[in-house]
């Protein structure tokens, strides 16, 4: 009776960490071509130990996964939108209500292209759900044009009309915010900011208002402060 040689077993692959996953997923997303209006600044936070996404005004960004979507916000909003059947959840900035460019700095805009990614993506408007952030009041005296107001106005009666429920909400008020959203299972976070951390918002929020402003005729002149 002959006896065969044993086998060695062969090694088995060693296997991926947490970290190594998120550099892969980190890389992949960094790569991958980005349609227009599309959020394109992702980092790893070390705070939440998660990937994430930045979205800057005018921007918007839907995903299956549990990447950190944030932002902050001065006036402008930002809807965060989630499916509850599709597990899928998206967010968008907008700065003003409505504009005559197609450009998601302007909240109809900003919407359409949040609801269609969604939607591609295998959402339907019957299984959203919204949740609203921002709308502050954070150059003082800012009374006359009331932008953050405006925009928060907009957003409800945008989604009554599309009819996707508002589940919560953190509008107005003399604050900006830090918003974070997780789009797979919609859990959304809010921080309101120090006054001394608004710099960058204050002047977001005079951009906003040169756009909303007309510009002058005849003899009349706007200031701005």
């Amino acid at each position: 009776m002959t006896t065969q040689p044993s086998r060695a077993a062969a090694p088995r692959p060693a296997p991926t960490s947490g970290a190594a996953r998120a550099g892969t997923r980190l890389s992949e997303l960094k790569a991958a071509p980005r349609k227009p209006g599309e959020a394109s600044f992702f980092f790893y936070d070390a705070l939440f130990k998660n990937d994430a996404v930045k979205i800057l005004p005018g921007e918007y960004f839907v995903y299956r996964e549990d990447i950190l979507i944030m932002t902050t916000l001065g006036s402008c909003i930002a809807a965060c939108l989630w499916d509850r059947e599709a597990k899928v959840g998206g967010m968008n900035h907008f700065m003003l209500p409505e504009g005559e460019a197609e450009s998601g700095r302007y909240g109809s805009y900003a919407m359409e292209l949040l609801i269609n990614e969604m939607m591609k993506h295998g959402a339907t408007r019957a299984t959203m759900e919204a949740k609203v952030f921002g709308g502050g009041q954070v150059i003082d005296g800012m009374n006359t044009l009331n932008i953050g107001e405006r925009n928060t106005a907009f957003v409800v009666d945008y989604l009554k009309t599309e009819r996707i429920p508002v589940m919560a909400k953190d509008v107005m008020g003399p604050y900006p915010r830090k918003v974070c959203f997780l789009p797979a299972s919609g859990k959304a976070m809010v921080k309101r900011l120090a006054a001394s951390n608004k710099d960058t918002l204050v002047a977001q929020d005079r951009a906003a208002v040169q756009k909303a402003v007309p510009a002058a005729t005849g003899g009349g002149s706007v200031d701005l402060f």
